[in-house]
């Protein structure tokens, strides 16, 4: 009997450490974890896409003549009015052909006045039946064929005297000039590169959009009547000033799905250059865009979910729609609500059916501390 009574005693004493250690485990496994609620804000989110920044003039500079470099008279990458000379070319050949077109005219309009003369005297002769009017005719297109030589002349004349004027070469606008290939002394042809010109007080951004996102420009667009755009440089500091988005080309590209746009920046200062990068941002606004942190959500082939909190603190999965990520947030299409309690942080410790402590934290002081990063 004796023995009976221990061997219980031992079971009821067992029994006992085990719930308790039960109620230990449970009680250790309540933790608290922070939780908060959806919020519909007003908020907006910028899209930047990669551009080529070119200036809205940029030529390149050729020869339209042959012959030796005399004289350079700008450096690489100074600045040059329009109508400055750049280069001088050998004009010794030219000026030459000037003064053989201006004998040759010279020759030719005298012979003309003699033609002329004759053809009076032919004409008197006529007129008194002395010779016929075919000698006439004679006289006539014989003083005809010599203005046209005169026209001639006086043709070939200009031409020389322009290609006498090619051979000082002009910047045709204000701008930088480029690298400049040939030096003095060089043997050009007609066409070759002597350098280029930028006009790059202003440039254009020129940058890709998708269709979706063509499409929701051209909404606000119509909305807001703005298209004011930021240039996001190389080196990540934004450009002094503000752009316009001018034109968008008229149709998509079908390898890409995309269109292209062009922005116009100022560039006093000449910063940018010709051939330069950079991005083109565009600044969103959404309204009533609800609202969770990108780091209460998780993902499991493919699909996004949250933990949510019940009214007993118990714990369980569920699936949410995001319709647009923005910095640190999801903007939510469909899944919770604002009387949804989710879990904020410590989303790796937990398994769904777990049983928490849940530490309220206002969803508004969440976005707060997040843009402050």
């Amino acid at each position: 009997m004796k023995r009976v009574f221990v061997f219980l005693s031992t079971i009821i004493i067992c029994l006992q450490l085990a719930a308790c250690s039960t109620n230990k485990d449970s009680k250790e496994k309540q933790e608290e974890f922070p939780t908060t609620s959806p919020i519909v804000i007003d908020t907006e989110y910028n899209n930047d896409y990669v551009s080529d920044i070119n200036a809205i003039k940029n030529v390149e500079i050729r020869a339209r003549v042959k012959g030796y470099i005399e004289k350079i008279h700008v450096d690489e990458g100074k600045f040059v009015k329009q109508g400055q000379i750049l280069f001088s070319i050998s004009s010794q050949e030219y000026k030459e052909e000037i003064l053989k077109a201006k004998a040759m005219l010279k020759s030719t309009i005298a012979e003309a006045k003699a033609a002329e003369l004759n053809l009076q005297n032919v004409k008197l002769l006529v007129d008194k039946n002395v010779v016929s009017k075919t000698e006439y005719e004679m006289a006539k297109a014989k003083l005809d064929a010599l203005n046209a030589k005169i026209e001639e002349a006086q043709s070939h004349e200009t031409s020389a005297k322009l290609k006498l004027s090619f051979t000082e070469i002009k910047a045709p606008f204000d701008g930088i000039v480029d690298r400049i290939p040939n030096k003095i002394g060089s043997l050009i042809d007609e066409g070759t590169l002597l350098t280029t010109i930028s006009d790059n007080k202003e440039v254009f951004a020129y940058f890709n959009v998708s269709e979706k996102e063509y499409l929701d420009f051209a909404k606000t667009i119509r909305e807001s009547a703005k298209s004011e755009v930021s240039l996001i440089l190389a080196n990540n500091e934004t450009h002094d000033y503000k752009g316009n988005i001018e034109t968008i080309e008229g149709e998509f590209d079908k390898n890409t799905g995309s269109i292209a746009f062009r922005a116009r920046f100022s560039n006093p200062e000449r910063i940018l250059k010709h051939g330069s990068s950079g991005k083109v941002r565009i600044k969103n606004h959404v309204k009533n865009a609800l609202v969770i942190p990108q780091k209460s959500t998780f993902e499991i082939q493919d699909k996004v979910y949250v933990f949510v909190v019940d009214k007993n603190n118990k714990i369980q999965t569920r699936n949410i729609v995001p319709k647009l990520r923005i910095p640190h947030l999801f903007i939510i299409q469909s899944g919770v609500s604002t009387s949804d309690r989710i879990i904020y942080e410590g989303i790796q410790n937990l398994k769904d059916g777990m049983t928490i402590i849940p530490e309220m934290i206002a969803m508004d002081k969440i976005i707060t501390e997040l843009r402050s990063k």
